[in-house]
């Protein structure tokens, strides 16, 4: 079995969006590890917040399976695929970790780089996962979080019951 890290986002109808989600993806892999949702601003646009956080769970599927779930998932919720990368989402489902798997070298963007790129989906999955090993920098997760600059990426913890 294979530890699987997603990170989930929504700006749009966001309680609903994330809690279904969260369903979906417990009815399809099981019991899931569920970081605590944070409330961020739009980066790269200007649009209302979106709620972030990490969701992991252990499976022996293959990552092109969990992709296609995974849209899937994203399409039931409104989710239209387009050019644009910075915009408002109705659903946002990105595998971020597969095990300790480097894909990169595949075509896939595993580990994801917005793991060392944004704070909020850095600091969920150091909520999470702080003892895991980043398959690329070789580094601890809580270490990548202890060395982030999170400067003008504000964070705010959610209480929303999942």
């Amino acid at each position: 079995m294979t530890t699987v890290i997603l990170s989930l986002g929504s700006n749009i109808d966001r309680e609903q969006n994330i809690a279904k989600a969260i369903a979906d993806i417990r009815n399809a892999y099981g019991a899931l590890k569920i970081s605590p949702i944070y409330e961020t601003s739009s980066v790269g646009f200007s649009g209302p917040p979106f709620f972030n956080l990490v969701v992991g769970f252990q499976t022996g599927e293959s990552v092109i399976s969990i992709r296609d779930k995974l849209r899937e998932i994203e399409s039931t919720a409104g989710r239209v695929r387009g050019p644009k990368s910075f915009a408002s989402r109705v659903l946002d489902i990105d595998i971020i970790l597969y095990g300790d798997q480097n894909l990169l070298d595949q075509g896939y963007n595993i580990p994801r780089d917005e793991i060392d790129k944004y704070a909020y989906v850095l600091k969920p999955l150091a909520d999470l996962y702080p003892q895991m090993i980043h398959p690329v920098s070789g580094l601890s997760i809580k270490t990548m979080w202890q060395q982030f600059d999170s400067q003008g990426q504000i964070l705010t913890v959610i209480d929303f019951p999942v």
